[in-house]
């Protein structure tokens, strides 16, 4: 056994100068370093781990060569990542031609709010944009939320310290009162922006994201309005074969309301198998409604002579969809792989 441990450090050596050799890049040393040091199934771990296992009296010299083994391999890895390093001083060719300039373009959010954008604006509407610090009374209040609504509590909501009135809005939704108070009908406006929830971050939730919110107030809106301007939106965003249904469902700021699904596009729900909307046929995409009597009171608008429907679209939701990005978090960590494959 003795002898097998001997043979087996010697392996380890041939293999990390191998390795080291072969290595092209300062990451891929980095992988090599944690393979020998991480704290579970690192070689040297691991060995050490063994040591415990020997007679007492082979232990000490055992242990001597496991850490002169240990010693040795940094050594190597600082050897290694100095080669990659060049010099200061290190000759170049100055003539030769420089390498292209990496261009950048617009970041895929970017990209999917903007044509949001130029949908509705080609159907009228015009582009607000309110504060991302908002007062307890436009983010909850004045929306028709009671005092003891579930998203008023703190494990719901981010609350600003020193400002018990204050929080980092919820929705873009606030920007409905404030627009309506300031604004006599018609009025028809998207807001897009980012919107904070105190949500675990996970493959479809993040603490930060962005929504596009829709208004339209007039005299004699109805729902038709509403269904007829989110039919040419999605067949914009998803093709014109793109159907919609609209399930009921409880907004406290719209009456009645509705949860939006837009057809398959990939499918059209013909595969039980379909990646995108795992064989239903649908993909449920945006929540909308008509305005709530009580949000045009609140917005100074009298219910009796106008009316208007309202709509919120996740701008994460429309870009995972369409390009088949299966994990939120990849819209943020600013990798390149992913980023330029939508320049």
């Amino acid at each position: 056994m003795i002898d097998e441990l001997r043979l087996e450090i010697g392996r380890h050596r041939e293999s990390l100068v191998r390795e080291l050799a072969e290595a092209r890049s300062a990451a891929e040393i980095t992988t090599i370093r944690e393979r020998y040091f991480a704290r579970k199934r690192g070689v040297v771990t691991v060995l050490l781990e063994r040591l415990k296992t020997f007679p007492a009296a082979d232990r000490p010299a055992l242990g001597k060569e496991i850490n002169e083994f240990k010693g040795w391999v940094p050594a190597q890895i600082e050897e290694a990542l100095a080669r990659l390093t060049p010099a200061a001083d290190s000759w170049f060719d100055a003539s030769l031609p420089a390498d292209p300039p990496i261009l950048g373009h617009r970041h895929l959010l970017t990209h999917t709010q903007q044509e949001l954008e130029a949908i509705f604006a080609r159907l009228g509407y015009a582009v607000a944009e309110g504060p991302e610090i908002e007062t307890d009374y436009y983010n909850f209040t004045a929306l028709n939320m009671d005092e003891d609504h579930p998203a008023r509590d703190e494990h719901d909501t981010f609350f600003i310290e020193g400002w018990p009135d204050r929080v980092l809005r919820t929705h873009s939704s606030p920007m409905q009162i404030r627009y309506m108070q300031a604004h006599r009908p018609p009025i028809q406006i998207i807001v897009p922006g980012k919107v904070f929830r105190k949500d675990e971050p996970d493959a479809t939730h993040s603490p930060v994201f962005h929504q596009v919110e829709g208004l339209l107030v007039d005299r004699g809106i109805s729902f038709a309005h509403l269904k007829g301007t989110l039919e040419v939106a999605m067949k914009s965003l998803f093709g014109g074969d793109t159907k919609i249904r609209f399930r009921p469902s409880y907004f406290p700021f719209t009456e009645p309301s509705a949860e939006v699904d837009v057809s398959c596009f990939l499918c059209d729900g013909t595969d039980p198998g379909c990646r995108v909307c795992k064989g239903t046929g649908w993909l449920e995409v945006l929540g909308s409604g008509m305005v709530h009597p009580q949000v045009l009171r609140n917005g100074g608008i009298d219910p009796e002579v106008y009316s208007g429907f309202a709509f919120g679209i996740g701008i994460e939701r429309i870009a995972m969809l369409r390009y088949g990005i299966p994990d939120i978090r990849l819209l943020y960590e600013n990798d390149l792989r992913l980023l330029t494959q939508f320049g």
